[in-house]
């Protein structure tokens, strides 16, 4: 079965996690600061969920699971 994009990303846990990240000044600039500080974005995704995991953030607020796949569709050199 096809998955239907959502708001112009691959789901909405997708788009769901990219917002979060995107728009919680934390978690922006948590993230901009793995981006910047690793090789590739597979390896600042990786980061990324480890520091969430570590510090006891498994989901959004509004309920969507942080996993790799979510958080490295949210993750763009440009951050």
């Amino acid at each position: 079965m096809a998955t239907k994009e959502y708001n112009g990303h691959r789901n909405k846990a997708h788009w769901n996690v990219s917002l979060w990240i995107s728009n919680d000044e934390s978690l922006y600039f948590t993230a901009k600061e793995f981006v910047k500080n690793s090789k590739t974005l597979p390896e600042a995704a990786q980061k990324m969920l480890d520091y969430l995991f570590a510090n006891g953030i498994e989901k959004t607020p509004d309920g969507y699971k942080y996993n790799f796949s979510n958080i490295r569709a949210s993750l763009t050199k440009d951050m």
